[in-house]
């Protein structure tokens, strides 16, 4: 039997083994559903980004409609697109 180890596990996109990306973490208002998960976010400081759906949200069935506020998480390279990563209770509702 041969002591073969398995190569590191890569978490990002340069192949650095061991590394996250870092991710900034916003909250906006959807304004806009679009086809297949997609959502038009404008974020808190006035930003209207891109967002998809996690697949934690996806996997728990939680509906997000237009009027929900949202967590989103932005990579710090492409500030354009996001994650949606929990949808915030409304205050004014009963969930």
């Amino acid at each position: 039997m041969s002591n073969i180890t398995p190569p590191p596990l890569v978490d990002n996109s340069r192949g650095l083994p061991g590394m996250k990306e870092q991710k900034w973490i916003h909250e906006g208002l959807i304004t806009e559903s679009l086809p297949n998960g997609m959502f038009r976010v404008r974020l808190d400081n006035e930003d209207l980004i891109l967002g998809y759906v996690s697949g934690r949200i996806r996997r728990s069935f939680i509906r997000i409609l237009p009027g929900d506020r949202v967590k989103i998480e932005v990579s710090r390279y492409d500030s354009t697109r996001g994650r949606i990563i929990y949808r915030l209770r409304n205050k004014d509702s009963t969930d």
